[in-house]
């Protein structure tokens, strides 16, 4: 129902009582879906903060490796060692969390490789190499088992906003009006309820 001025009516006073009593079953249901929300966001973050951490350590390591590697064979030499890409195979698996899609990874092919599969003599790249080598493929598997704890976090937390900002709606601004609209039309009809005694009485005394 809109909740701009209501024409003084019983029965539009019964539907604005109808309309407020379902704000406040709405805002039951969104408290309990925020508070659900909340706790699937901080049982995601655990985890996730962990393995973050896992993943700034190893970025450091593959780092500092790429730079040894780059010193002794150049941007070009590891360019030519990178060749042929490998590329992972992912399954993921769509689930639902009140409402919210998200994915989740339940099996990828290996990405760390043996020197053999990655087709390099051990002579010609040496030791820096085929460390910098494997630091990046474990690195690539961090993320991507990291990848769908971040879709989850940022699709808990986007709900989350979503679902304080349709409370601040109903509480702030829809059940006022609508508490409001009530007490104005119930004061009206209480009026012209008070002027149709006073009539009939002024009828019944000089009828």
């Amino acid at each position: 129902m809109s909740t701009r001025r209501l024409a003084p009516t019983r029965m539009n006073l019964l539907r604005a009582r109808r309309e407020l009593a379902r704000v406040h079953r709405g805002v039951a249901l969104t408290r309990r879906k925020r508070e659900a929300l909340v706790m699937e966001l901080f049982a995601a973050a655990r985890p996730a903060v962990a393995f973050r951490a896992e993943m700034t350590e190893a970025v450091t390591h593959a780092s500092l490796s790429l730079a040894d590697a780059l010193a002794v064979h150049g941007a070009h030499g590891l360019h030519v060692m990178a060749m042929p890409l490998h590329e992972p195979r992912v399954e993921l698996r769509s689930t639902m969390v009140w409402g919210i899609a998200v994915d989740d990874v339940i099996e990828r092919s290996p990405v760390v490789r043996s020197i053999d599969a990655r087709g390099l003599a051990p002579a010609i790249t040496g030791p820096a190499t085929a460390d910098t080598a494997e630091r990046f493929e474990r690195l690539v598997e961090l993320l991507i088992d990291a990848a769908p704890r971040e879709q989850r976090m940022r699709r808990l937390g986007d709900a989350l906003a979503q679902a304080n900002r349709r409370l601040r709606t109903l509480e702030q601004r829809v059940a006022p009006a609508l508490t409001a609209s009530i007490s104005a039309v119930r004061g009206q009809l209480e009026e012209r309820e008070r002027e149709e005694q006073l009539r009939l009485r002024h009828v019944l005394r000089h009828g």
